[in-house]
């Protein structure tokens, strides 16, 4: 089958590679987003996706808009490619593109449609505390995430997963899931289903407010939001901004989930169920501090000071000298 792969990010690498190494699929060309500048230097880097093509001497367009661009418009005509694959492209195709391919274009997303269409899924399904999540395949049609859909493979979240664990238990799962789907496409055992809108929910662009802590939340709610968000969620510590890189809700409906904080629930008891949101009522030696939320406790586990290097949460306890009583503030955009 020969098919034409729309992708940038990391998150699309292994189905890419999935298709190149496939003996029943030949890679035409590769679209990916232009290169970027990114770092201290400002180095113009390609995205990911075109690393790949490229050490796999695969034809590489890159147009700013893909449907104003006649000369990749020109390629993609030409190509009379069997099906288009699209995995966090970052461009709307138009209906044009959309009819090119004789099996059409095949997105491969990353959640269970039609919950958290968008360009964030992963992130978002995080922040919402989901227990499960998984890859929809679909046809694609002019909507954002509104085609009908394929296949769906399944994967549970766990408590202490953030975006990036879950982003690569998905990619894998996303690539088998692909191979899958455009065979039985082409073998016409797939019957696409069109999906519910009523059922439809959103994952809209993250923003840098979406990145600010807020103590007045719930523990979990915080929690979700640190690794929906990871590695960028900041609170406040004596006049500086503080990045929480990783935490753990703590209480008797999460220590079952957290095996290596059985220190904590020995000690639990002892831990103030009371104080002002932010507050540290407990440092656990060789683990971290404990801060006080609306609703619950909530572990530090991983944390960043403006310009230090990450740290765990009992070596920034230790190191800063913080003390029961000290409260954090809230993140400030």
């Amino acid at each position: 089958m020969k098919v034409i792969f729309f992708g940038t990010p990391q998150f699309a690498v292994p189905t890419l590679e999935r298709l190149i190494h496939h003996p029943d699929f030949e890679v035409l060309g590769v679209v990916t987003q232009p290169d970027k500048r990114r770092g201290r230097g400002n180095q113009l880097t390609a995205s990911p996706v075109k690393a790949v093509a490229l050490a796999h001497q695969l034809p590489v367009w890159q147009p700013n808009r893909v449907k104003k661009h006649k000369p990749t418009l020109t390629h993609l005509r030409l190509a009379a490619a069997d099906a288009f694959v699209v995995i966090a492209y970052g461009q709307i195709l138009s209906q044009e593109i959309l009819d090119l391919p004789k099996l059409g274009c095949v997105n491969v997303h990353g959640s269970i449609l039609p919950k958290y269409r968008g360009a964030a899924p992963i992130q978002w399904c995080l922040y919402h505390g989901e227990a499960e999540t998984g890859i929809t395949t679909m046809l694609m049609d002019a909507g954002m995430d509104t085609g009908a859909m394929l296949l769906k493979a399944y994967t549970p979240i766990q408590l202490l997963d953030n975006a990036h664990d879950l982003a690569q238990s998905l990619t894998g799962l996303g690539a088998d899931l692909l191979v899958e789907t455009l065979t039985k496409l082409e073998r016409q055992e797939i019957q696409p289903i069109p999906q519910d809108e009523s059922l439809a929910t959103y994952a809209p662009l993250i923003q840098k407010a979406d990145f600010c802590l807020d103590w007045s939340r719930s523990a979990f709610e915080l929690h979700n939001q640190v690794r929906g968000f990871f590695p960028n969620c900041v609170a406040s510590f004596r006049g500086q901004s503080l990045k929480i890189i990783a935490t753990a809700p703590l209480g008797s409906a999460f220590f079952a989930q957290l095996p290596s904080l059985s220190v904590i629930e020995q000690q639990w008891s002892s831990l103030s169920a009371s104080g002002r949101p932010g507050e540290v009522v407990g440092i656990v030696k060789g683990t971290g501090p404990i801060i006080h939320t609306k609703e619950g406790l909530l572990l530090l586990r991983e944390v960043q000071l403006a310009g230090k290097r990450a740290q765990s949460g009992w070596d920034f306890a230790n190191g800063m000298r913080l003390a029961v009583g000290e409260v954090l503030g809230n993140g400030q955009v």
